[in-house]
């Protein structure tokens, strides 16, 4: 089976989305970079936060709107919600909790990765010990407010061990395993 993967685009302040879960600030950081085009080609399915789903798009009023990683990936989307829609929607699975979506994902990704999109996907896969790596792409920016890349009320401590370090026009890559 897959490894299940966070990855995310994040300010230096921490934040991956503005108030209001605004993406509109991502749209000039989504330049060319060689980290994120290596592993889009090692995605086998996603798993996605509702909100994250549902949310804003960076490529909004293209031809990439709502197309992952703006049309650079297809494949098996599950999203993790407690509200399925009335209407199917082509290629998405909706799953309705954390245990059944991860086993469907990693199911459907064989041995490439499970991507996980949603800092509260991510967050609740880290607390079921399910999480195994991390990249996050640091933009130079400073949004101020917004969702947070990771928020654990009360705090919790979680060991990283750094695998990758590289650098793009646009951003810093990080990319690191969980230490268990």
């Amino acid at each position: 089976m897959g490894r299940m993967l966070y990855s995310a685009t994040m300010s230096l302040d921490g934040f991956i989305a503005g108030p209001g879960g605004d993406m509109s600030w991502l749209t000039e950081y989504l330049g060319p970079n060689p980290t994120v085009g290596e592993v889009i080609g090692q995605i086998g399915a996603l798993l996605i936060g509702n909100r994250t789903f549902r949310g804003d798009d960076p490529h909004s009023g293209t031809d990439k709107e709502g197309k992952p990683f703006g049309g650079g990936w297809s494949g098996p989307q599950f999203v993790l919600t407690h509200h399925v829609p009335d209407v199917p929607v082509p290629g998405v699975t909706f799953v309705g909790d954390l245990h059944s979506g991860v086993v469907a994902a990693k199911s459907a990704a064989g041995d490439k990765y499970v991507n996980i999109l949603g800092a509260e996907v991510a967050r609740q896969c880290l607390d079921a010990g399910v999480l195994d790596e991390i990249l996050v792409c640091i933009a130079p920016v400073l949004l101020g407010d917004g969702m947070r890349f990771f928020d654990h009320p009360g705090g919790k401590n979680v060991k990283l061990e750094r695998l990758k370090l590289t650098h793009a026009p646009q951003a810093t890559n990080l990319w690191f395993r969980v230490v268990r």
